[in-house]
């Protein structure tokens, strides 16, 4: 290679270059454009710029000893052709090794003489590269199986009906996504960053927080658990990262800032809200549901759950449970395989209903007699003997705090434990009643 580079700055040389010719009785200085092929003066001979090389050394050794290189006896008649025959046997030597070189190295052609200096980037530039390296051995790509029967052979398969994200939440193999990933499957599979798929099992469900907690027998050297850090300190503006598995292929990072805190949206499965939502704009699309969103530490802030879109694709609007409801829900769902959140144990209107009647508050249409609220008295909506619809207790307030629809009715009652009793104001007919009631858990539906 370095012989190469000698022949290319003689021989291709893009800009002039200055040649000086040595004779015994003059020196001269020539200034040659380029590319030329240039040949050297040498006592009065035209020769090219290897053999010079030699025809000097070898004069300023013949004062002492003759050298072999005179020995050659080159004279006028044969210069030229042994010149010309020596440059060329290096020239094609020197191609010959370049070519083996590349053909070796399976180097590409046209990048072979390109020389490439390391990627200089940023201080911010680097940090998101290091989070984003860091992280993503604990971001896993969940498969949703569901049981289908083929139509002509009546065999019963598996297929995919679903995909999304997940992240490791311990080196017990827990895995934690959203519940809408898992809804419906038959199996899971759960794939690790290294590409190893492993069969993963239910440990628990929150459907109305939208939370789900698998389990994978993996190696524990293989499981990266994710940092966990709080929400409870969040600023709107400060970056956020979200990272994802969308397509089992390879991990995606989007980056955006929070953009607003505090924000409620509504439980795919059930419906019931989740207060204290992220709103971030940070891109978040449907293949990300379940992963990660981390602040610019690297720790973890919320799950990337959902996002606004008519049209589906992400719009700059994507919503993260923060991290501190999640983990509540992933400890009771760990060690119990439940969350046991109270409930009224009724039914109730929407709101839409009420809205018509010229009222505020939530209409009951059922309470069991098993219920807690059955079990304290408040009255359902039903039908008389004629088929006249006779409305039911109407709630107006819990506690003293008022009650407008369904959401302030969740929101009101995710701030009790089980076993409280708490005071239900009910418009029943013409006039207010307060009921006490004792809170129950919810019935485990896992």
């Amino acid at each position: 290679m370095a012989a190469f580079s000698l022949i290319s700055s003689l021989f291709h040389a893009s800009s002039p270059a200055t040649i000086t010719f040595n004779s015994p009785t003059k020196k001269t200085d020539l200034t040659v454009p380029r590319p030329t092929k240039i040949f050297i003066l040498h006592n009065h001979r035209l020769v090219s710029p290897v053999v010079s090389i030699f025809l000097n050394h070898s004069r300023r050794s013949s004062n002492s000893k003759p050298s072999s290189f005179h020995k050659l006896s080159i004279t006028r008649s044969n210069l030229f052709p042994f010149s010309f025959a020596l440059d060329s046997f290096l020239v094609l030597c020197t191609s010959l090794a370049l070519s083996s070189a590349l053909f070796i190295a399976d180097v590409d052609a046209a990048s072979a003489f390109v020389i490439t200096t390391p990627r200089k980037l940023q201080t911010d530039e680097l940090t998101t590269v290091k989070l984003f390296q860091e992280n993503t051995p604990s971001v896993v790509y969940i498969t949703n199986l569901a049981v289908r029967q083929d139509v002509f052979t009546l065999d019963v398969l598996e297929v995919p009906q679903g995909s999304g994200s997940g992240f490791v939440w311990d080196k017990n193999g827990h895995i934690v996504t959203n519940y809408h990933v898992i809804r419906g499957a038959s199996d899971l599979r759960v794939t690790l960053a290294d590409q190893t798929t492993y069969e993963a099992k239910v440990i628990g469900f929150d459907q109305d927080k939208d939370v789900a907690v698998l389990r994978v027998d993996a190696p524990k050297d293989k499981l990266r658990p994710i940092p966990v850090g709080v929400s409870a300190d969040l600023l709107v503006g400060q970056k956020v990262y979200a990272i994802g598995n969308p397509f089992g292929l390879d991990h995606t990072l989007t980056t955006g800032v929070i953009s607003g805190l505090r924000r409620e949206i509504s439980s795919a499965a059930t419906g019931r809200p989740i207060q204290d939502v992220i709103q971030t704009d940070a891109a978040i699309n449907p293949g990300n549901s379940g992963g990660p969103l981390l602040d610019s530490s690297g720790s973890l802030i919320g799950i990337n759950t959902a996002i606004y879109s008519p049209s589906g694709a992400s719009s700059g609007v994507g919503f993260s449970i923060p991290v501190d409801t999640v983990s509540g829900i992933v400890d009771q769902l760990v060690k119990f395989g439940k969350v046991t959140r109270p409930i009224l144990g009724i039914k109730f209107a929407p709101d839409q209903s009420v809205e018509q009647l010229g009222v505020s508050g939530v209409l009951v249409l059922d309470a069991p007699a098993n219920g807690p609220a059955g079990k304290a008295g408040l009255l359902p909506t039903k039908r008389d003997a004629y088929g006249r619809l006779i409305l039911g207790d109407i709630i107006t307030s819990v506690n003293g705090k008022k009650v407008t629809n369904g959401s302030d009715l969740y929101r009101i009652l995710d701030q009790c434990k089980v076993g409280d009793e708490v005071i239900v104001e009910v418009l029943r007919d013409d006039h207010k009643e307060k009921i006490p009631v004792m809170l129950e858990p919810k019935p485990d539906l896992s």
